[in-house]
Parts: structure tokens; C-alpha cells; sequence
């Protein structure tokens, strides 16, 4: 395998296509979609988001310490392009992308109800980077559609909501299931 090397970069791909929504002490709600964002700790639960200052939502978390993090699927795809092409300063992200805001439990950011997947979190740090700023946040609230829900074995399936990812500057599909954590250890049934 033939290599070539390239500038210092990031390359750490796929990363999730997420929208994140946002609200103001006066209410005025924004959507930004972000690529930069992931798990940082388990207990307690923690995650991150990465937002250059001069984004119109980054004044918006930075004041209100809150916001949540919707995961996109397929049927969400173009409403994230759109909400991360168009700025909340020129258009009402909500109502362009016909998406309905919904109250959180323990946070006044909206959660955008067609949204398989909505997690409420509150900023506990915010860390100046370079050309982005990473907001610390304690996940206080996840909230999934119960059709994700497996009433019988209490599973969540989250592999069946079409989730997307972002890839160099394109939009991808969850692929095929290819193995499960642990399977390169686990024995042989005979």
C-alpha cells in the first residue's frame, strides 16, 4: 500500500450530522447543524459541540449554557444541509424546514421533534481552540422515538432510524451491521 502524506488535517471521519437548537433568553430559536460533536465521558454522561464564534448559535449556548443535540436521519438530511448553509441571523430555521420545536424536560432549548433522537444538555465548559470553541455539556435528558424501543427486550435500536453521517463534505447513510462490541473475542457456538 502506497501512501502519500498530506497537510495536518482533520481526517477522522464519518462523524455524525447532527442539528442542534438553541433558544435565547427571549425566546428567538436557532438550528445549526454540526459535525463536530461526540462523546467525551460516561459518568457523568458528557458530550461535546465545536462552534466558531462568529456562528450566529454560538452567542446563544455561550449565554443560555444549554442546548440539545438532535440526531439527523435520512428523512432529516436536507433540513440539516439547509440549517447549516443558512443563518439563524436572516431566517426562522423552524419554520423554513417546516420542523416543530418541542419543550425539553430540564432545558428551554427546543427539541426538534422529528428528530429520532433528542439530548438535552447543559454547558459546564467552554474551551477557545483555535478556529472553534468546544462546549463541554452534562447530558441531563435523551429522548428517542418509541418506535427505536424493543418493548420485549428493552433494547434501543438505534441502528433502525436511517441515522447519517457527514464524510469530507458529503452526507452518508448508517451502513450494514458488520459485527457487534466484542465479537473478535467471542467464542464459537458448536
Amino acid at each position: 500500500m502506497s501512501k502519500e502524506i498530506w497537510k495536518a488535517g482533520n481526517m477522522i471521519y464519518p462523524i455524525p450530522a447532527v442539528m442542534v437548537s438553541c433558544s435565547d433568553k427571549n425566546g428567538k430559536t436557532n438550528i445549526i447543524t454540526i459535525s463536530w460533536t461526540g462523546t467525551v465521558n460516561t459518568n457523568p454522561a458528557m458530550c461535546y459541540i465545536s462552534i466558531r464564534p462568529s456562528r450566529f448559535s454560538y452567542d446563544i449556548i455561550k449565554k443560555s449554557g444549554e442546548f440539545v443535540i438532535n440526531l439527523t436521519n435520512k428523512e432529516l438530511a436536507k433540513a440539516a444541509d439547509w440549517c447549516g448553509v443558512r443563518s439563524g441571523k436572516d431566517y426562522n430555521k423552524f419554520k423554513e424546514m417546516k420542523l416543530t420545536p418541542t419543550k425539553g424536560k430540564y432545558v428551554n432549548a427546543p427539541l426538534i421533534k422529528e428528530a429520532p433522537v433528542n439530548i438535552e444538555c447543559k454547558v459546564t465548559q467552554i474551551i477557545p481552540l483555535g478556529s472553534h470553541d468546544m462546549f463541554l455539556a452534562e447530558v441531563l435528558a435523551v429522548h428517542a422515538d418509541k418506535k427505536l424501543m424493543d418493548s420485549e427486550t428493552n433494547a434501543f435500536l438505534l441502528n433502525e432510524s436511517n441515522l447519517i453521517s457527514y464524510i469530507h463534505g458529503a452526507y452518508y447513510e448508517s451502513g450494514e451491521k458488520i459485527g457487534k462490541f466484542g465479537f473478535s473475542v467471542e467464542k464459537k457456538k458448536k
